[in-house]
Order: structure tokens, then C-alpha cells, then sequence
């Protein structure tokens, strides 16, 4: 369905052009970037040594349909900036296929037994998906943000790696 490839900098104009305002540009990244994104912020993310950044490519067509990361800087590895940039390709599993790719590669290939990552309480959906792959809501990790006079709050989700294994038949 779906394969993951290094981001580079031939592939920020496209990333850009998936932003298109502030609320989805929080949605996407959170606070590590600032609207307008720009190919100067990219490059700086890009060239993160704590971070493996990637494009997702629809296996099908060829097609750049995505992007996301792997974090490796806390304790726990995280899955960030997870996106599907083209709206037509949204529920229809992929989101749920990046997650699966993002957690073979850490479990496989590192010795950590847990990854985590934060999602908008208000994101439905993308909160089933995770759910669907084996993820639990860590009840009193909650942050919050202010945007726009409005308080945004993200849950922490986590998985462990039998959890992943059992769920998903690897």
C-alpha cells in the first residue's frame, strides 16, 4: 500500500503546499513550527539528527500522498507529524498503514520496547486509528495549547511491543 522514503529538500515545496493555514499547520506539527512553514524551517527540521523524517509514497501510483516521523530524542520514541496530504486519500486506512511502517521500523530495529504519540482530543478519527493498532490513552499526560483564543488539548497514547505484536499478527 504504502513505503516510506527519506524526506529531502526537494520535497518541502510540497509539504508547504499541504499547509494551508495556521489551525492545520498546529494539527499536523504542534508548536515546532510557525505559519507560514517554510522551506528555511524544513531545512532545520530535515537535518535533525534525533529525527527520521519521511515522505510516504502510494505504492500503486508512485505517488507523494504523505508525511512523518519517527523521534528518537526522549526515552520513548515518538511518532510524529503524521499526515496524509491530499484529503481525498484520508479514512481510507493509510494513516493507520504509516503507523504500522513507523512501528515495525522501531521495533525491529531498536531495542525499545514502547513508542508513544500525541493527538488533538478532538481528532476522532485519527484517535481510533490509533486505538485500532493496539494505542491507550495515558490519562493525566494531557497538554494543552491556546490557539486563537481557543484551548486545544492532545492526548498521549501509548503502545508497548507485544501489544503491537498481538494486534496486528506480526
Amino acid at each position: 500500500m504504502i513505503e516510506l522514503q527519506d524526506f529531502k529538500n526537494d520535497d518541502f515545496d510540497r509539504l508547504i503546499t499541504w499547509v494551508k493555514n495556521e489551525e492545520d499547520l498546529i494539527q499536523f506539527a504542534g508548536p515546532i513550527f510557525t505559519y507560514p512553514l517554510t522551506r528555511e524551517q524544513l531545512f532545520k527540521y530535515s537535518n535533525d539528527n534525533s529525527r527520521q523524517v519521511f515522505k510516504v509514497r502510494l505504492t500503486s501510483t508512485g505517488e507523494i500522498i504523505g508525511h512523518c516521523e519517527l523521534n528518537l530524542q526522549n526515552e520513548i520514541p515518538r511518532l510524529s507529524r503524521i499526515l496524509i496530504g491530499d484529503s481525498s486519500f484520508r479514512n481510507k486506512g493509510i494513516g493507520k498503514a504509516i503507523v504500522r511502517c513507523l512501528l515495525n521500523r522501531v521495533f525491529t530495529t531498536t531495542d525499545f520496547e514502547n513508542v508513544d504519540l500525541s493527538v488533538f482530543d478532538w481528532n476522532q478519527n485519527a484517535i481510533a486509528s490509533y486505538q485500532s493498532v493496539g494505542f491507550k490513552i495515558r490519562h493525566g499526560l494531557e497538554t494543552s495549547m491556546t490557539l486563537k483564543d481557543e484551548i486545544w488539548t492532545a492526548y498521549n497514547m501509548i503502545i508497548d511491543k507485544q501489544t503491537y505484536y498481538n494486534n496486528n499478527g506480526v
